[in-house]
């Protein structure tokens, strides 16, 4: 990704061309308005296939890092901690969104899960922890939504301990032909409406759409990985590539 690229990332709300420094604020609004339905809305958008995808993730990290310390960046309604406490992790969640965090830590209490989670208000670009502390780095369906991806990818490679792990899933570009059309006619049409239907908001879903859309395709954000210092860099597509799981290495 050149540096054009990133300029121009920081500089987008979807489609809308805005100011860098009210980018974050802009996002943070957006989840403040779904937190309270965004489980159910990632089972609608996805047909549940979301679930696939994470198990995915929580495997590979499972199978590589028998066990230790997760950092879970974006994670704020457990969906991807509780599958890794699961495993026997101990995992942090961060979220800049109290609202989101909220969320998971009723869905903590309520699944009666009150040892080996710990939640924390804080930002992808500046975690609030220290150098090589985490064994693993996760980030599901989050990193599109920051203003400075390379930023966020660097603090991913200082807070992993070498021999670390990190995994990204994020929606990906479609790669199977003629699964792109229909999943952008879907993307088009359908899921605004059912977030207008669902959480009683069109323009949220409307950004959320437009994000995925604007994200760097596959082999361009494992280019900025590797940017970052993190090795071994592989991208793993799923489903066609509606989705996309990046792993690498801190060396």
């Amino acid at each position: 990704m050149t540096n054009t690229d990133q300029i121009d990332h920081a500089t987008r709300f979807g489609e809308q061309r805005v100011a860098e420094d009210d980018k974050a604020r802009m996002v943070r609004d957006v989840f403040d308005s779904v937190a309270s339905r965004y489980d159910l809305m990632n089972d609608l958008m996805s047909a549940g296939v979301h679930r696939l995808w994470k198990r995915e993730m929580v495997s590979l990290i499972a199978r590589d890092i028998p066990a230790g310390r997760v950092v879970d960046v974006a994670g704020g309604t457990g969906d991807i901690a509780f599958r890794l406490l699961e495993r026997g992790f101990e995992v942090e969640i961060v979220d800049i969104n109290a609202a989101m965090l909220s969320v998971g830590r009723d869905r903590a209490l309520d699944k009666a899960l009150t040892k080996g989670l710990t939640w924390t208000c804080g930002d992808a670009e500046a975690l609030p922890m220290p150098n090589g502390c985490a064994d693993a780095y996760t980030i599901a369906f989050g990193i599109r939504n920051v203003t400075h991806l390379e930023r966020a990818l660097a603090e991913a490679r200082r807070v992993l301990r070498p021999g670390g792990r990190f995994a990204c899933l994020e929606f990906g570009h479609v790669v199977l032909p003629g699964l792109d059309t229909i999943y952008r006619q879907w993307s088009d049409h359908v899921l605004p409406q059912l977030g207008s239907a669902v959480a009683g908001d069109r323009e949220s879903y409307q950004y959320l759409v437009e994000s995925i859309r604007r994200f760097p395709e596959q082999a361009r954000f494992a280019a900025m990985v590797g940017d970052a210092g993190l090795a071994h860099v592989a991208t793993a597509n799923l489903s066609g590539g509606i989705a996309a799981l990046t792993t690498a290495w801190r060396l």
